[in-house]
């Protein structure tokens, strides 16, 4: 499902929460909290979920899932990763953008040479970076900021990154 651009990864199920079937629920949204009111959402398998949210946790949520009712229905959904359409959600905001529309685009220098593809795009607190997979080489992993990615062109299937030459390194051309 990941490479299904009409669905958007919404959360994550990290594992059970308590005795009743209830899953320990990471949220991806913007506003973490508003995951439920996108639901029902789909798994890789194609389940679907409708979600409520029980109570806030550290890093989470506590959440009850449609049809799960034991803790061991739910402890075998850890790693799940749930989806909704495209469709149900808001259009980002102007320089704003689901991470799912940055995988895949072709990452090129502010001289036209490509670099390579985004791979991924992580969050680890600080602001997003991006992972541009390199054929032959490691990933080079930039800041997701005006300055190091100073165009987006989502239609055009490409961004422009302008990182600072230290995350370059000896990389070979």
């Amino acid at each position: 499902m990941p490479a299904d651009k009409s669905l958007v990864c919404l959360g994550a199920i990290a594992g059970a929460w308590g005795v009743r079937g209830d899953v320990r629920l990471k949220s991806f949204c913007a506003d973490p909290a508003s995951i439920a009111e996108y639901a029902p959402l789909t798994s890789e398998d194609g389940r679907s979920f409708d979600i409520r949210i029980v109570k806030a946790i550290k890093g989470a949520f506590a959440a009850r899932l449609s049809g799960v009712t034991t803790r061991e229905e739910a402890e075998e959904l850890k790693g799940t990763r749930l989806y909704a359409p495209r469709a149900r959600l808001p259009e980002p905001e102007e320089d704003e953008f689901y991470h799912a529309d940055l995988i895949g685009l072709t990452a090129i220098d502010t001289g036209g040479t490509e670099i390579g593809r985004v791979g991924a795009v992580m969050d680890h607190g600080a602001g997003d970076i991006l992972e541009i997979r390199i054929p032959g080489q490691n990933a080079l992993l930039i800041p997701f900021t005006l300055a190091t990615v100073p165009t987006v062109d989502i239609a055009g299937g490409r961004i422009v990154i302008d990182p600072p030459a230290e995350i370059l390194g000896d990389r070979d051309d």
